[in-house]
C-alpha cells in the first residue's frame, strides 16, 4: 500500500457532509482565502479540481481550538 492509498482527499460537497458545521459556502471561502486563513497546506489542486485533505483539515480545526484556548 503506498502513502496515496491511505489518504482521503474529499471534494467540497463530501468534506462538507464529513464535517456538517462546514457548510459547503464556507468551506469556498476558506479555499478562495486560503492563503490569508493559512489553509493552503489542506488542498490538494489537480487541475481546476480542489480536494481537501481530510487529515490536515482536522489539524487545521485542531490548531484553531488550541489558539483559541491559550488566547484565553
Amino acid at each position: 500500500m503506498n502513502k496515496l492509498d491511505s489518504k482521503q482527499y474529499l471534494t467540497v460537497k463530501q468534506l462538507s457532509e464529513k464535517y456538517p458545521a462546514f457548510p459547503a459556502s464556507g468551506i469556498r471561502h476558506l479555499i478562495f482565502h486560503a492563503k490569508a486563513k493559512n489553509f493552503e497546506n489542506c488542498l490538494i489542486r489537480v487541475g481546476k479540481k480542489v480536494l481537501v485533505d481530510s487529515e490536515k483539515f482536522s489539524a487545521w480545526i485542531e490548531s484553531h481550538r488550541n489558539a483559541t484556548q491559550q488566547g484565553a
